[in-house]
């Protein structure tokens, strides 16, 4: 039974030496080789002990890094002669990185401590094909390796039917909006408080809420006493004024025949001019009443005949003195009423609203800070949301005063409403233009991804994609300017871009140096 267990662990023996010396020898191998990292690859990449890649030929190596703690990220490269540092000194080294779209950045090095450093920043993303250029003592080695960083692969049938629309980037016109906070108004231009200047009882109403009325139109019939005695007053005056006429004619025929003295002439025709003077009040009274010139015209009837043969004065029609008729003042909608048939009311009483509904205001709350944005006749946008409305209008006024409480200041625009679709009341969002440019490079604001830590835009090239941080500038809410990062006549995907990020997730793609 011994012997058994013991050969047991004679075979385990040899098999452990076994494996430790196939390790060894897979290690050595690794040293030697000139590997080409792709994070959507898993391949053994020999790393050196600064965690860089390890480059080797013959007895010479290098160890690549990219250092980017608490600095740019920047090229270290670390030189080695059988696995012991060298003197960085005694190394010449380029670097070529070869990016998407044929662009070649030239990196050269120098000596810094234990290390030869890079005299440019390595731009993100590190997505690159690596040229390696190095001499020593008169010898030279070359490595080729790709490093692959936020890059696609996807052929062009799978970028169709994902929905991906390809554009080519270029320059646009854009406005640069800022939006303010409104409300939909009353024209105030436009809105008509009707009272009816004198006391009495409503006996008639013939519109009602949401009516539409026509300027002069009747819209109510008042029984006033009041009135009554206003028109009486007319009534007299007018008859005082054809006697004082009668009386003035008849002293100027005597006086003219010397029959009558200068003094009773003189007192008719001051009589005739006092006359004219009450009628002309009386008159004015009753039009500042509302009441028409037809109405007084019929006031003002003497019955026809000589005098001996007619009554003294015709008969009125019942209520004729005492009837007042309320009259629209302008075309519009009758927008409130606060009265009832029957009801007494005052001379003062606000019986109806009336607006005209045709224009209305889109009155914008202007921040003391943007009032320097806002201008008279500047050209806006009104937008609501929850009609699915816009309307095109200019700043038609800018209050002069900030409020108190909410430092802030009102303005206008002015809204065509023919159909009636703005209501007042109805909160909306002003778009106001604040600068119309062109810019070099723009690209709708679907087009942008994030990735890490960068906003994107995913750039073609043939069957692959590459996430391209970009820097962004002025937005209009749908387009964004780019300062950097695309180049006119690049193509990319400017719709449904996010298929491109999703895939991107999936492929594992690191940030590995």
């Amino acid at each position: 039974m011994k012997n058994k267990n013991s050969i047991a662990i004679v075979v385990v023996i040899v098999v452990g030496l076994a494996l430790a010396f196939l390790i060894m020898r897979t290690d050595k191998a690794s040293m030697g080789k000139e590997p080409h990292e792709d994070s959507n690859v898993n391949e053994a990449i020999a790393k050196g002990p600064h965690r860089g890649r390890l480059l080797s030929k013959d007895d010479f190596q290098i160890e690549v890094t990219i250092y980017e703690t608490g600095v740019p990220p920047q090229f270290r490269v670390y030189p080695f002669e059988k696995g012991r540092p060298i003197d960085p000194a005694e190394v010449n080294l380029n670097i070529a990185l070869h990016r998407f779209g044929g662009r070649v950045d030239e990196i050269r090095f120098q000596k810094e401590g234990n290390y030869l450093r890079g005299d440019k920043i390595v731009e993100e993303l590190h997505s690159f094909d690596v040229k390696v250029l190095a001499e020593r003592k008169g010898q030279s080695y070359q490595w080729e390796y790709a490093q692959r960083e936020g890059r696609v692969d996807m052929p062009h049938e799978t970028v169709q039917s994902s929905g991906i629309e390809i554009a080519t980037a270029g320059p646009r016109q854009m406005k640069t909006v800022m939006e303010l906070p409104g409300e939909i108004k009353f024209n105030q231009n436009k809105v008509a408080h009707m009272v009816p200047r004198l006391p009495g009882v409503i006996t008639e109403i013939r519109k009602n809420l949401g009516d539409r009325v026509r300027k002069g139109e009747v819209i109510a019939i008042l029984d006033s006493r009041e009135l009554a005695e206003v028109k009486g007053e007319y009534i007299e005056s007018v008859h005082r004024l054809e006697f004082s006429q009668a009386s003035f004619i008849r002293e100027e025929g005597l006086w003219k025949k010397k029959i009558a003295p200068e003094q009773d002439y003189l007192a008719s025709r001051h009589a005739l001019e006092e006359a004219e003077i009450a009628r002309q009040v009386t008159e004015q009274k009753l039009l500042a009443l509302g009441v028409s010139k037809d109405e007084l015209a019929e006031l003002a009837i003497e019955p026809e005949g000589p005098v001996s043969d007619r009554q003294v004065r015709a008969p009125f029609v019942p209520k004729t003195l005492t009837r007042y008729e309320l009259r629209a003042p302008l075309d519009g909608t009758l927008i409130e009423k606060r009265i009832s048939v029957g009801e007494a009311i005052q001379a003062d009483t606000d019986i109806f609203v009336i607006a005209d509904l045709s224009t209305v205001w889109g009155e914008i709350t202007v921040y003391a800070k943007h009032l320097s944005l806002v201008r008279l006749g500047q050209k806006v946008t009104v937008r609501s949301n929850d009609l699915g409305m816009e309307a095109v209008g200019k700043v038609s006024f800018i209050g002069a005063l900030i409020g108190e409480q909410t430092r802030t200041a009102s303005a206008h625009v002015d809204i065509p409403n023919p159909k009636g679709l703005w209501r007042p009341g109805l909160f909306v969002t002003v778009e106001v233009v604040q600068e119309e440019t062109t810019v070099a490079v723009a690209v709708p604001t679907d087009a942008i991804q994030t990735f890490r830590d960068w906003n994107v835009v995913f750039i073609q090239y043939g069957e692959q994609f590459e996430a391209r941080p970009v820097e962004m500038g002025r937005t209009n809410g749908q387009w964004v300017e780019l300062l950097s990062g695309l180049s006119t006549g690049e193509k990319y995907a400017a719709r449904n871009s996010f298929v491109l990020k999703a895939d991107l997730g999936k492929s594992g793609a690191t940030h590995d140096h």
